[in-house]
């Protein structure tokens, strides 16, 4: 009987182990997880947030489209690409220019232009204010097409997850990769982030609203987050695995011991 009552309480000491309580797995919490009478319909709290425009860096990609009343034949837009599928009615596309080491990109006619450390939309206007002088009626668009960052650890979908919206906040990324798996670590998430030259790495707690006000609560182009497991995990994982092979194995040496103590 001693045995049974040992095996008995060890069982439901696992159980309890192995459980994750709300507050571990909750978002963004502000003191009400499963608090009863919360506000309803109105606004409990408000936060200032900073604007946030991302700006470009060397090695970013940029969709850069121009269309122009100019004669093809005077458009060195068009006439410079030497690509004649992308030349049709005075519009051309230069898919996939890279900015270079020293934050340029090259420009027809009028050469290298610094775009390092501008939004997408600073970029276009200052391509635009460029092609006004040389076209009739131009119309510039650009776009970030390499606006990527990578999820690793307890999500659903591992890799590298691209964005052509660069204004992208940490709960969206995770919910690009589809959301964090039940044994997530979600107030110890790791960011490693490029930043002029230098690697920086900094953790964020999901289960804080504060977290809003992070530094790291907007992505960044490149950013990797790194997502631990609680340590729960292991337990969880293997203990449904294992715990008829223990309980049967217990069983077998406790039958033993019975059946040579009547003998």
């Amino acid at each position: 009987m001693k045995w049974k009552s040992l095996l008995a309480a060890w069982l439901i000491l696992s159980l309890f182990a192995a459980c994750v309580p709300n507050r571990k797995y909750v978002y963004l919490q502000k003191e009400d997880v499963n608090k009863k009478n919360l506000p309803k319909d109105s606004v409990v709290r408000q936060y200032d947030m900073a604007l946030f425009d991302y700006r470009l860096q060397p090695n970013d990609i940029l969709s850069i489209r121009a269309q122009t009343l100019t004669d093809q034949k005077f458009d060195f837009f068009s006439s410079t690409q030497g690509n004649a599928n992308n030349l049709n009615a005075g519009v051309a596309a230069l898919n996939g220019e890279m900015i270079d080491e020293q934050g340029e990109i090259s420009f027809p006619v009028v050469g290298k232009i610094k775009v390092a450390g501008l939004t997408v939309f600073q970029t276009q206007d200052t391509l635009q204010k460029i092609a006004n002088r040389y076209l009739e009626s131009p119309s510039i668009r650009v776009r970030l097409l390499n606006f990527r960052f990578v999820v690793l650890g307890e999500v659903t979908v591992e890799g590298v997850h691209t964005s052509f919206n660069n204004r992208v906040t940490l709960p969206e990324a995770i919910g690009l990769a589809g959301g964090l798996s039940e044994m997530a670590d979600r107030q110890n998430i790791k960011v490693i982030r490029y930043n002029q030259g230098r690697l920086e790495v900094g953790y964020v707690d999901l289960l804080d609203e504060n977290a809003i006000n992070s530094p790291y609560f907007f992505v960044h182009q490149g950013d990797t987050f790194i997502v631990p497991a609680l340590r729960q995990r292991p337990f969880r994982t293997y203990f449904r695995e294992n715990v008829t092979l223990l309980v049967s194995a217990i069983s077998l040496t406790l039958l033993i011991i019975n059946l040579s103590n009547n003998n």
